[in-house]
């Protein structure tokens, strides 16, 4: 008998009205901003500080990504369900999805099996318009940016060719990664060379998300860098009155989106920036909203720990004034096979071997953990090919580095199959005495920051800067930017700056390419190998196994 898909599944969901769910949570129903019968948005005055200290906040993360995915979210959603299963206020509050891996190759993001939010189809494409209305905030720039150099009569004197500020779309089409814009005469505008991100790469992102309230959002938005005069002097939004727009634009997006799981428990999802090249978190506002509603909040952090986590506890905490009170790192024995060196194909059989050496990988996420004074929970997100021998050898190794491995099987069982893991985490949080500590100073220097994040998280030997990076540091520092959060660039797959380096690798150095910075979302990004912000299709899209009927019966969608 073979396993229904994950939409198969969310069709034949009972899903509950909107306004039941927020009852749940005490909200009233008249204040919610319905967006049809099975999602809505949530009031910002909500938000209860006092409430949010005495809740708690459980941060979900990752060893290194591999091409089998390791589950982030559907724990995460299981774990939420767990919780609520045994008892507990929870609510869990997660990003939303890109639609350039929704119809690329990645899928969605609304979790799997038995552990999923819904509306599923929905939250996969267009939700509530938030990414739709980031994408018209950053190219309402874009066009007031290239409508300047053209105005004769409020000219800034922008020098085109130091403009960084490009458009954004969220469609992977990696043929709009670099483009000449302006071509057809002066009344078509000044030709000049430009680009597309995807949206969730857009500063606009990361600002929405690391905004505490509205008044913050419209003083970031004004703090994003465009480029220098032809004298020299930079270029900031505010200097085009583009920040008001920007944030009419955004009067809608930047409230959090309530939905709920299979099991009918709430789900907060809100923002959505990549972690390899942003924060890789949901936004502050949606968090200190689940913590003011629930007493306990389930959160991921994107990609592996190295990544999403190591931005969380220096990026997203730092600015929202949080600090996790349990932290789950996700494992799958198939991922511990394929770093120990079991090659694509040969990863979903049974190998003892390659799994005690793709344990190093998980070992050095757990060592990291340590450093931020948090002892983690290791989930095994279960699959049915794991061999009893190979999760009695990842619990046994993990009992050696006085950490508890629990295996998850949300996937298969829900919120039932969470419970264990549920009651480890409560223990966690009465009895483990995590105490987190980020892991630099914020009034470091940017070497210094990013020769802790390379040595202490990824396990450099050192660090190497190229000319063009650190000509660019200098202008960072001359710009006065050098005690902001660092938001490293580099690969998913590795600890390291090279996707191959798989498993635990060893005495290598990271070379820092180059230096971008968001000086409006507040951090610096070095820029490891070679990255992009604008993803490029696969062979066989997603897309091409999706339909629809004439009843709008969608199928292929996951």
């Amino acid at each position: 008998m073979s396993f229904p898909t994950d939409l198969e599944i969310a069709q034949s969901a009972t899903i509950k009205p909107i306004d039941q769910i927020a009852t749940k949570l005490n909200i009233n129903r008249d204040d919610l901003e319905n967006y049809g019968k099975y999602k809505a948005k949530i009031p910002l005055d909500y938000i209860d500080e006092q409430k949010i200290k005495k809740s708690k906040l459980i941060l979900v993360t990752a060893i290194n990504p591999t091409p089998a995915g390791e589950g982030k979210t559907t724990v995460s959603v299981g774990l939420n369900d767990g919780l609520n299963k045994i008892g507990k206020n929870a609510i869990a509050v997660l990003r939303e999805p890109s639609l350039g891996p929704v119809f690329g190759i990645k899928g969605g993001a609304a979790g799997g099996g038995y552990a999923q939010v819904i509306p599923m189809v929905d939250i996969n494409l267009h939700f509530t318009g938030d990414f739709a209305a980031i994408e018209k905030a950053n190219n309402l720039l874009s066009a007031l940016i290239d409508n300047n150099l053209q105005n004769k009569k409020n000219n800034l004197n922008i020098d085109p060719k130091t403009i960084v500020w490009k458009r954004v779309m969220d469609m992977n089409d990696r043929s709009l990664r670099n483009i000449i814009i302006g071509v057809g005469g002066k009344s078509n505008g000044i030709m000049r060379e430009d680009g597309f991100n995807i949206t969730p790469a857009s500063e606009v992102m990361a600002i929405l998300c690391l905004s505490k309230d509205f008044n913050d959002l419209k003083n970031r938005l004004s703090n994003i860098f465009i480029g220098y005069t032809f004298q020299k002097e930079p270029i900031y939004a505010r200097d085009l009155k583009a920040e008001g727009a920007m944030a009419i634009l955004l009067k809608d997006a930047i409230k959090p989106n309530l939905v709920q799981t299979l099991e009918n428990n709430p789900v907060i999802l809100h923002g959505g920036p990549f972690a390899n090249i942003a924060q890789g978190t949901n936004s502050i506002i949606a968090t200190k909203m689940g913590l003011s509603l629930a007493d306990y909040v389930v959160t991921e952090a994107g990609f592996g720990a190295d990544l999403g986590a190591e931005k969380f506890m220096n990026i997203k905490c730092f600015y929202g004034d949080l600090k996790p009170d349990s932290y789950v790192i996700v494992t799958t024995i198939r991922a511990l096979r394929y770093h120990g060196g079991a090659k694509s194909g040969e990863f979903e059989n049974s190998n003892i071997e390659a799994l005690k050496k793709g344990f190093e990988n998980l070992e050095k996420h757990i060592e990291n953990s340590f450093k931020y004074q948090l002892k983690p929970i290791i989930a095994i997100n279960h699959f049915h090919n794991d061999s009893e021998e190979e999760i009695n050898y990842v619990k046994s190794r993990c009992e050696k580095l006085n950490v508890i491995a629990v295996v998850a099987d949300e996937f298969t069982n829900g919120g039932e199959g969470m419970k264990d893991l549920a009651q480890e985490v409560l223990k966690s949080i009465e009895e483990y005495k995590n105490d987190f500590v980020p892991l630099y100073s914020i009034n470091d220097t940017i070497e210094n920051k990013i020769e802790k994040i390379a040595k202490e998280i990824y396990g450099a030997s050192s660090v190497n800067y190229s000319k063009k990076a650190l000509n660019e540091l200098k202008i960072i520092n001359n710009l006065g930017l050098d005690k902001l959060p660092i938001c490293i660039a580099k690969t998913q797959k590795s600890l390291s700056d090279d996707d191959k380096k798989i498993g635990r690798p060893k005495d290598f150095e990271i070379t820092v390419r180059e230096f971008e910075f968001a000086a409006g979302a507040g951090f610096v990004i070095p820029i490891l190998g070679d990255m992009m912000r604008m993803p490029g299709l696969p062979s066989f899209p997603a897309s091409e196994l999706m339909d629809i009927d004439e009843n709008g019966l969608i199928t292929g969608l996951s």
